[in-house]
């Protein structure tokens, strides 16, 4: 049985929150456990586990930490485009789900956690290219860029991918039907915020669809969103 022992600042909670829910119903299921630990300045997930395929599961899941939740964080406190706070999010959603598999790759190839493993101080301390990549690409967003510019990338993206995504009701599925989550990184769980992060090409509504979602969706997916 191996032991890891997964923290942050409290004020990135959420993040160890994340993992929790992410992991500890495999690791149960196959004899392991968890315990979380709550200290005046941190937040720690204790995990017991066996096999390979946890641990690679615990590894993209800090991998979707690093590359959504605090690539958010940090482009969100430099981003100047005069855009309201939902169309910012947007915006943010798409620029991670752009580089998303590359900035992941990275960050897997540099994960090497023993029994401890500080989420703060490895972006600290071993993702300095992915910041500098990152700031390099806030740089091409002038303040100036506004809700049409907005909509014009993400035309662009949208027209770039070929993944698909599936909504029902107020849950987003991904190409193999597992229910995705990433946006609870970027916030509280947000179906719009949710389809961007997907990098999705086609969205198949399966259902009603709210209204917001539904007015979302023709704004920025036009004939890629498919209603039955």
């Amino acid at each position: 049985m191996e032991e890891i022992t997964v923290s942050d600042g409290s004020a990135n909670g959420a993040y160890i929150n994340y993992l929790y829910n992410a992991v500890m119903g495999e690791i149960v299921r196959t004899g392991g456990g968890g315990e979380l630990l709550f200290g005046e300045q941190r937040v720690a997930l204790r995990l017991k586990f066996s096999g390979e395929a946890l641990r690679l599961k615990i590894s993209e899941k800090l991998s979707e930490i690093l590359g959504i939740g605090y690539k958010y964080a940090y482009l969100s406190e430099r981003l100047k485009a005069c855009l309201s706070r939902s169309e910012r999010k947007l915006l943010l959603a798409a620029l991670i789900a752009a580089d998303f598999e590359g900035d992941r790759s990275y960050i897997l190839a540099r994960l090497d956690f023993g029994k401890e493993f500080c989420l703060d101080g490895f972006f600290s301390f071993r993702l300095g290219y992915l910041r500098e990549k990152w700031s390099c690409i806030l740089d091409y967003i002038p303040g100036a860029f506004s809700s049409s510019d907005l909509v014009r990338f993400c035309e662009y993206m949208v027209g770039e991918s070929k993944h698909r995504v599936y909504l029902k009701g107020n849950v987003v599925f991904g190409e193999n039907l597992t229910p995705l989550r990433r946006s609870r990184l970027i916030g509280e769980e947000d179906v719009k915020a949710e389809i961007m992060l997907s990098d999705a090409g086609f969205v198949y509504c399966l259902g009603e669809v709210e209204e917001s979602v539904g007015n979302f969706l023709q704004k920025y997916y036009a004939e890629r969103a498919i209603f039955s």
